[in-house]
Order: C-alpha cells, then structure tokens, then sequence
C-alpha cells in the first residue's frame, strides 16, 4: 500500500488532502503540531506528531511515520503584517515553509521508489510573474520552495517526481470566509500531483494542472 504523509492534515486545505488520498486506498500519516486528533479519528488514518519549527519534532514524526512513497508540505503561517514588523515571524516562515521541507524531502526522497510523489503547496504569492504577495516573508517564503522544487526534482531518483502547486485563494482559516474555492476543489490538484504516472511532469509549478510562471 502507497503511504502518505501530509503536513498541517489537520484542517483547511492539509485536512482535505489526507481525506482524498485516503479515498484513493493511501496509508495516510496526518502530521500536525496539535489537535490532529479529531481529524485523524474522522478520516480513519494515522496521526504523527510534528512541530515543523523544530529538528527534534520532525525526527521523532519521521520516526513514527516510517517509510514514505507520497509527500505532501502542506504546512504554512501567515500574518499580515510588514515584512520588517517581526523577525521572529521572518524565521517561523522560513523554518515551516522552507526548512521543513527540506528536512522532510532529504530524509524521505532518497529512499523512495520510481513511484515516489512530492507535492509542495506553494503560492501565486509565491510566483514573481504574479508578485510576491501576502503578508510578512509568506511571499518571499514560498518563492524559496519553489526555488527548493526545481532544485530537488533535479537531483530526485529515477522516476520519482517534484512538484508545486498554487491551491488558489480558499476558504479556510488563513484564506478567510470570503475566498472563490473550497479546500476540496484546492486538494484536486494535490492529488492528480501526488498520482502522476510514470510520464507525467516533474519540477514545474501548478494550478489546477495546468504550469503556471515561477
């Protein structure tokens, strides 16, 4: 059985993943911080503990988790606020949205089979064709995943494949109540990304499957 593991599965957008790929027949591993326990139980799959802010959570989750053929980095924070306002927040970014990512492709992506599937939930606000929005380094953040995509799906084993994905704005705690999709219409591309077969694409950036400019 193909194993999944989601970051941030606990809700919004992470929550919605780990639900469809489960639907799919995946062995799904949920990793949040905190409060995954609910999610977990509703969805019938594993819950890993793990604080993407910190090595020794990330260790001990990937312990827990064991081997991994699909992952997804789900996880981000947000605050809207200048990007000078708060250092602190400058470095949570990066750790959760950049360093984790890391971390967690470095520990999993070489042990992985030409099937092996990674799927980083990035951003438009990402994308410098569109801008480098949000609040905060969000922006800055996310442009560094991508960066960190192209990076990795070059130097991937044979068959296995990077990608990124801009979910859209959605509704959820961090897209708000007034956002255009669904955290289920959000998770479609995630999981045509986590399933490509052997020719599908890999290193590029996308929504709704379709390559959009870095």
């Amino acid at each position: 059985m193909t194993t999944a593991l989601v970051t941030g599965g606990n809700r919004g957008i992470g929550l919605a993943i780990a639900r469809a790929l489960h639907a799919e027949g995946m062995d799904v591993c949920l990793a949040a911080r905190s409060g995954g326990e609910a999610a977990a139980q509703e969805i019938g799959c594993r819950l890993v503990e793990m604080d993407l802010a910190s090595d020794a959570s990330i260790e001990a989750g990937l312990a827990a988790a064991g081997p991994v053929d699909v992952l997804v980095n789900n996880a981000g924070v947000l605050w809207e606020e200048g990007l000078w306002d708060d250092p602190g927040h400058f470095d949570e970014s990066f750790a959760v949205m950049v360093r984790a990512p890391f971390r967690l492709m470095r520990a999993l992506v070489p042990g992985m089979g030409p099937e092996g599937r990674v799927v980083n939930v990035s951003s438009g606000w990402g994308s410098f064709d569109e801008g480098l929005g949000g609040g905060g380094a969000y922006g800055p953040a996310k442009a560094a995943l991508n960066a960190l995509t192209v990076r990795a799906a070059e130097e991937a084993p044979e068959g296995v494949k990077i990608n990124a994905m801009c979910p859209g704005w959605v509704r959820t705690r961090m897209g708000g109540p007034g956002a255009n999709r669904s955290p289920e219409q959000a998770a479609g591309a995630a999981v045509w990304l986590a399933t490509l077969p052997p020719d599908g694409p890999t290193g590029g950036f996308f929504r709704d499957r379709r390559p959009i400019p870095w």
